[in-house]
């Protein structure tokens, strides 16, 4: 293929790829981070693969690049799927305060309460 033609590509995915992902509603984030981790991770390990049959320090800086983005996208996929997830957890039920002395004013009519066992 020409360059023309393989740039036309590229332009035309990219378009492409952003009418798709601006479609998707926000509930769907979680799923969608899961499974671009697990892509990432195929090429992460494709990239540590290939890294014994390079030739030449270019190849060499380009797999490099390649892992180094990869790992950024795998770690950084994970902690924005950690943190969806939380949105979605049950907050926990605050705990009654307890009474303060005004309650306690307020039941005894102020006067101290009798003690078992006491004369009065």
């Amino acid at each position: 293929m020409s360059l023309v033609t393989e740039l036309a590509i590229l332009v035309l995915a990219g378009f492409v790829g952003f009418a798709v992902i601006s479609k998707i509603p926000n509930t769907l984030h979680t799923p969608l981070m899961s499974g671009t981790n697990a892509i990432h991770g195929i090429v992460l390990l494709g990239g540590l693969l290939l890294m014994h049959e390079a030739r030449g320090w270019f190849e060499h800086l380009l797999l490099v690049i390649a892992i180094t983005f990869g790992t950024i996208n795998i770690v950084g996929g994970f902690f924005v799927t950690d943190r969806m997830l939380e949105m979605f957890k049950r907050k926990p039920e605050p705990k009654p305060e307890p009474a303060g002395d005004i309650a306690v004013a307020a039941e005894t009519d102020g006067r101290p309460e009798a003690k078992p066992g006491a004369d009065s």
